[in-house]
């Protein structure tokens, strides 16, 4: 059997950039930072040190961004963090400044002793893995599109099929190095700073800029063994997902909804070798499944029982990206292209996330499509999925049961006297699809935004909370009070921490409608609106942004490969 240090041959031993000196944009470019993948390096088994040149160097940027941030408070001027990229959807009004941080792409180091490694925030979880997997170690919570940074996970809101265990990916952080809105750097982390550390969390940056992170490390075996259980209803699926939670025999859950009655949970169970009788599946290569095709597949031919695969670890940890879970057959129902096993192989660079994010921020087409995760207590999930099937009629539905902490919090977290219930167990529920069409006499801009508010007043109703990735639409007011559960706690930690200059995670993350569909000049946003035109020029600036180069150069793919001698009729 191949063993995980006889991996660490396959990732190159690239010599390190310098950082770059920061800049500012007047506007959203992609960096060029990632046209290629970012610079790395095979981990070591030490923990940099005060003398390291990695170290040295980071300290260095830092030092930079440091001076610019507290020029910025200087002059009272609001700014934005760019890392090259992003997996929200939301997109930045024209005149924005940026802080370039694309620079802080390495993994400093990975301590096998101490299960840890020191991630720069613009490191990918392609990287990261790449970075660990060769060591035996894995992040116990691996976001599944490759191209989501450390630095957006711990801003953001990110949890995976294994948050039923370990929560969100910030509580897998030892501490967090961070900028804060005067300039001056700090070290926040539990004892320390732990009110920044905690309020951070989800705060999309507006308490701080995250410089380097301290993730913890796990064990990682070679493969997953794979199981799907078919249910007939959402009910079930909850029902079911609650059941194999707490039994607690499986290091990942999660689920798929294709319609009103056919869905599947899909467990994880961490082995060394392939399940005997069970085929070894791969996901990566362009001839491969696309996942959730694969699932449906297994249930269709199922009738009601458990199938049992093996998968690659490192495939199992990305197998929803080519496709973007289901997003990019909206991409083919666009541009009116048969969707068939051909096209799917012939187009392949199209259909990673990291290309179809970048296509979707440029493009008209986003402006009809929904694009949501929304957390329920799970004693409303299945009403809550009964009323997307009534007003959205959006399939497939993703679910992943998370395990939450206590509000308040931008993170989903149970209400009132929910709290603390369920063991803080709450079921994410994946809403991404095309929008219904608008009535007859009723224009497509107040149609998706009273869509969009009929959807954020449900999910109040039921005690949930949307991740705020996403597109929003709440009134200042009913943000703080329904949503978040009040902003004193917040207001206290940016006057304690010198972020009032900073912009609000309302001012980040509101979505103003009219602005966003009339930001550029009216012949382009004619131009746009024209099929299949919004569509080109979203295609058009994905290919120039040359992320695809990052998903051709992924090493993780080639984890999966069985030894020579081994069967290979599967893989």
């Amino acid at each position: 059997m191949q063993s995980w240090p006889s991996l660490g041959h396959r990732l190159p031993r690239l010599s390190l950039l310098a950082s770059r000196p920061l800049t500012i944009r007047p506007r959203f470019q992609s960096s060029q930072a990632l046209c290629s993948p970012p610079p790395r390096r095979s981990a070591t088994t030490s923990t940099t040190g005060p003398t390291s040149p990695m170290q040295t160097s980071h300290d260095a940027a830092v030092a930079g961004i440091s001076s610019q941030i507290a020029a910025f408070n200087a002059q009272g001027i609001k700014y934005r963090i760019s890392h090259g990229s992003s997996n929200s959807t939301r997109t930045a009004a024209k005149g924005t400044h940026f802080l370039d941080l694309s620079s802080l792409s390495r993994v400093l180091s990975v301590d096998v002793v101490g299960r840890t490694a020191l991630v720069e925030p613009n490191v990918p979880m392609d990287r990261l893995v790449e970075a660990t997997l060769p060591l035996g170690l894995v992040p116990p919570v691996v976001m599944e599109f490759p191209g989501i940074t450390a630095g957006g996970g711990y801003a953001g809101t990110s949890g995976e099929s294994s948050s039923f265990r370990h929560g969100w990916f910030d509580r897998t952080l030892e501490w967090a190095e961070i900028v804060l809105g005067d300039g001056r750097v700090v070290r926040a982390g539990p004892g320390e700073y732990e009110d920044l550390f905690r309020g951070a969390a989800g705060a999309v940056g507006s308490l701080g800029t995250t410089t380097l992170v301290k993730v913890r490390l796990e064990k990682a075996r070679r493969y997953v063994e794979v199981s799907y259980l078919p249910v007939g209803s959402m009910a079930e699926a909850v029902e079911v997902t609650k059941r194999v939670v707490k039994q607690g025999e499986v290091e990942y859950v999660d689920g798929i909804v294709f319609s009103k009655g056919k869905g599947a949970v899909i467990t994880g169970r961490l082995v060394d070798e392939p399940v005997e009788g069970t085929r070894v599946q791969k996901f990566s290569g362009k001839r491969d499944p696309w996942f959730y095709m694969h699932v449906e597949g297994i249930v269709d031919k199922a009738r009601g029982k458990t199938t049992v695969e093996t998968v690659p670890f490192a495939e199992y940890l990305f197998r929803y990206d080519r496709g973007g879970f289901w997003v990019a057959p909206m991409a083919f129902d666009y541009f009116r292209v048969p969707f068939n096993r051909f096209t799917r192989w012939f187009l392949d660079d199209f259909l990673h996330t990291r290309m179809m994010y970048t296509a979707l921020q440029s493009g008209g087409a986003g402006k009809e499509i929904i694009i949501q995760d929304l957390a329920l207590p799970m004693d409303t999930a299945a009403e809550f999925t009964d009323y997307t099937h009534d007003k959205f009629g959006i399939y497939p539905l993703w679910l992943c049961p998370l395990k939450t902490g206590p509000g308040p919090s931008f993170h989903p977290h149970l209400k009132g006297g929910r709290a603390g219930t369920e063991d803080n167990l709450m079921m994410n529920v994946g809403l991404w699809g095309w929008g219904p069409k608008p009535p007859k006499g009723v224009d497509q801009k107040k149609h998706y935004f009273d869509l969009n508010r009929d959807l954020e007043g449900r999910l109040r109703e039921l005690g949930g909370m949307k991740w705020l990735y996403a597109k929003t639409f709440y009134p200042e007011d009913e943000f703080w009070r329904d949503h978040v559960g009040g902003r004193d706690w917040y207001d206290a930690l940016r006057k304690k921490y010198g972020a009032q200059g900073l912009p609000s995670v309302y001012d980040k993350t509101h979505t103003n409608l009219e602005a966003e569909w009339n930001s550029g000049s009216p012949w382009k946003r004619w131009l746009l609106s024209i099929w299949p035109l919004g569509g080109i020029w979203g295609l058009y600036t994905a290919i120039k942004s040359g992320t695809y180069k990052a998903a051709r150069a992924s090493a993780w793919k080639s984890f999966g490969t069985l030894d020579a001698g081994a069967s290979k009729k599967n893989v």
